[in-house]
């Protein structure tokens, strides 16, 4: 890495590096449920169009106006999908880590008030759930401000995660320069956590996922029934569980209100659920465990 070219082509590279979870896990199982439903493109939060991603219009085009349906898509995340989502993690004793957008909490308290009662971990998801890709560093930071204040008001503390999702050049800068966060997650560049060091201060970086993602409904190539979404993520925790008799790894899964719960997709959710609470060895956990963890253990 260097100022002219900052990317890290290498990572642990051939040395694959060796670590150990706890109780000796040969994997680390993290789901994510992103909570964005409210505070996605709409001219009824300030914005020029409708939003056009990750619903189930794939290639919707911006509306100049209300775009009702993609409003009502959207509204189902929060009123059903949650709702059916939450009852299957307590059913199932299965800790989440909430990815949350500050805007869509703020407009759903009893949503708010479910996770607090659960004890599910709240990384922020940011202010909006817009494209920062083009948007100034000084709003981009304005909104990380205002996210951290609302998670702050409505949970009593400030996040200790961070992830933008559709991210600029200058999120992980912003993140690194607030110095509050013990994770960032805008990186899909490994199967285990690591530090970036920038300007001398280090972050640890827990990688997530595009691709064990329900989103996958909703894009072109993607998951067309609940049996792709299942065995896909099947198989690839079968290779990391395979691998993690001796070189243990993470697994991410990210999952969304408004798509996985649905009637007809959430079975493939269960049948994965029930399948890894099967075998031994596995550590499914939130994602500030992982970071708590590995700051304990493998701070170089």
């Amino acid at each position: 890495m260097s100022k002219k070219n900052p990317r890290d082509m290498v990572g642990y590279g051939s040395k694959d590096k060796k670590i150990e979870w706890p109780n000796n896990a040969r994997i680390a199982v993290q789901i994510v449920l992103n909570y964005e439903e409210g505070a996605e493109n709409c001219v009824l939060n300030g914005d020029s169009h409708s939003e056009t991603f990750l619903s189930e219009i794939i290639g919707a085009q911006p509306v100049k106006g209300r775009h009702i349906n993609m409003e009502s898509l959207y509204e189902y995340g929060s009123r059903a999908g949650f709702w059916r989502l939450h009852k299957l993690f307590q059913e199932k004793k299965i800790p989440i880590t909430v990815f949350g957008v500050g805007m869509a909490l703020e407009k759903n308290p009893e949503v708010c008030n479910a996770i607090i009662e659960a004890g599910y971990e709240v990384a922020s998801h940011g202010w909006r759930w817009i494209d920062y890709q083009n948007i100034k560093k000084s709003e981009e930071k304005k909104h990380m401000n205002l996210a951290i204040k609302s998670h702050t008001k409505i949970f009593g503390e400030r996040p200790n995660g961070w992830y933008t999702g559709r991210c600029s050049p200058n999120t992980r800068d912003l993140v690194i320069e607030d110095g509050g966060f013990l994770y960032d997650s805008d990186s899909y560049s490994d199967d285990l956590p690591y530090w970036e060091t920038r300007n001398k201060k280090k972050q640890l970086i827990i990688p997530y996922t595009l691709d064990n993602n329900d989103m996958r409904f909703a894009t072109n190539q993607g998951f067309n029934t609940g049996d792709h979404f299942f065995s896909y993520l099947k198989d690839s925790f079968d290779v990391l569980y395979e691998e993690g008799k001796t070189n243990p790894k993470m697994m991410s899964v990210g999952l969304h209100c408004r798509l996985i719960g649905k009637p007809g997709r959430i079975q493939s959710l269960k049948k994965f659920l029930d399948y890894i609470l099967k075998h031994e060895d596995v550590w499914i956990c939130k994602r500030i465990d992982i970071a708590k963890h590995w700051i304990k253990n493998y701070s170089e």
